[in-house]
């Protein structure tokens, strides 16, 4: 939840939302804490799969096949361990839908982590990689091309749209990897039907500007000073780092405010990202400072490099084992406690066709490129001006010091996390 593929889900929890009833009893039976008090002293999180409610599951090799909602409750212990201690697969509270904890039987408390597990694949693959980096490069590439920023952002949109479409072509088409009348992972019925599009309209409205600059999403979620969180750490240093970058180009060009909001090109590159990328719901869209351009811009080139990195790059390392990231189950979550046995749960995970093939997938999509080109490395020449090169020189150099601080951090993790580390940070959506 912090350091894997999808630190986006969780966030500090103030109160239990009514659909989750636990109680003190239920996640601390010893009385060694009070949940009151934990939730007022900021020691809970919570993750919430409730996007994917609803949803219509799939039928893979003549089986049909389940996918839950759930709800997870941490605690961040007195140690700085963040630990779950409340799951409930469904969002519906009922007689069926028990309350699982780690004090149940080895198998019950197993076997609904899976589950959790599950869904996170899911809400992962649709969410938080395909929609809010893929598809939104995908805008910034689309409108880019008759703007004036194509200078210093083009390099950020290497690829991208090559990408996407071999990715329509290749391996979400009926003659793709995953064709249509074997319908291999549940995640691929998805992308193959207009089951996608009823996901990603509930997603779209949580893609919201403040949630795309991770300095203001980790400050929504609440989660400044949760322990032990590299993703936010290394995250807010590159923000700041290309943010500092963009400040500098964009003052170069632009002198004041009024020199923004008259720039016609420049107003319409923000215009059509508003219409065509969030299809009108938050602005019409206009810059009216020089601030607000770079803030958008330094949103941009991070969502295309560091942001893509942290959710992509990490893929096979945290989904290779396939029981930590199942891509679909084929039996139904217990409805009642002490009915999961090592048995059941070994027929719960997906088949071994199934299993490959999303092994070989989450190779491919975490394998470095043969032509990578990291962050802040630019091939093209594209300024001619003796400033903003000088400009691009620094930035390079505080990409090295940043790598040098990430280095030495992780020299001292047992798991080292190393996504958003800037020489393995691509500069674009690449693959």
């Amino acid at each position: 939840f912090l350091n894997g593929v999808n630190p986006m889900l969780i966030r500090r929890c103030t109160a239990l939302p009514s659909n989750f009833p636990v109680t003190d009893d239920m996640v601390f039976p010893s009385g060694q804490c009070n949940l009151a008090d934990e939730l007022k002293n900021g020691n809970i999180f919570l993750c919430d799969y409730k996007l994917l409610d609803g949803l219509p599951a799939n039928t893979i090799n003549g089986k049909k096949q389940y996918l839950m909602a759930p709800l997870v409750l941490l605690h961040k212990t007195p140690d700085d361990n963040l630990m779950p201690i409340a799951i409930q697969l469904k969002q519906t509270p009922a007689e069926d839908n028990p309350i699982f904890f780690p004090t149940d039987s080895e198998y019950d408390w197993l076997m609904a982590k899976i589950f959790v597990r599950s869904a996170d694949f899911t809400m992962h693959g649709l969410n938080v990689h395909l929609l809010r980096t893929h598809l939104l490069a995908e805008v910034f590439a689309v409108s880019l091309f008759f703007n004036l920023l194509i200078l210093l952002l083009v390099p950020h949109t290497r690829y991208t749209l090559q990408t996407n479409f071999l990715a329509r072509q290749l391996l979400i088409s009926k003659t793709g990897i995953f064709p249509h009348n074997k319908q291999y992972l549940f995640l691929t019925i998805f992308l193959i039907c207009l089951t996608v599009l009823y996901v990603l309209r509930r997603s779209l409205p949580s893609v919201t500007f403040s949630s795309l600059c991770i300095p203001d999403d980790i400050a929504e979620r609440g989660l400044e000073d949760v322990p032990n969180f590299y993703y936010r750490n290394d995250g807010l240093m590159l923000w700041n780092t290309i943010n500092s970058f963009v400040e500098r180009i964009i003052t170069y060009y632009y002198r004041n405010d009024t020199e923004v909001q008259q720039d016609s090109e420049l107003q319409k590159w923000i215009s059509d990202i508003f219409e065509h990328g969030f299809l009108s719901q938050t602005s019409t869209g206009e810059f009216a400072t020089i601030d607000e351009l770079v803030k958008f811009v330094t949103m941009v080139i991070f969502t295309c490099s560091a942001q893509h990195a942290a959710v992509n790059s990490g893929q096979y390392d945290y989904g290779g084992w396939m029981p930590n990231a199942p891509p679909t189950l084929q039996r139904p979550p217990p409805t009642t406690k002490g009915t999961t046995s090592e048995a059941t749960m070994m027929q719960t995970f997906p088949d071994v066709n199934a299993t490959v093939q999303i092994m070989s997938v989450l190779w491919l999509l975490s394998k470095e490129s043969s032509d990578f080109v990291p962050l802040g490395q630019y091939q093209e020449d594209h300024f001619t001006e003796d400033i903003p090169r000088m400009l691009i020189k620094c930035f390079q150099a505080e990409l090295e010091v940043l790598n040098a601080v990430i280095k030495a951090r992780n020299n001292g993790l047992k798991v080292p996390y190393t996504y958003m580390d800037p020489v393995k940070v691509e500069n674009s959506i690449a693959i």
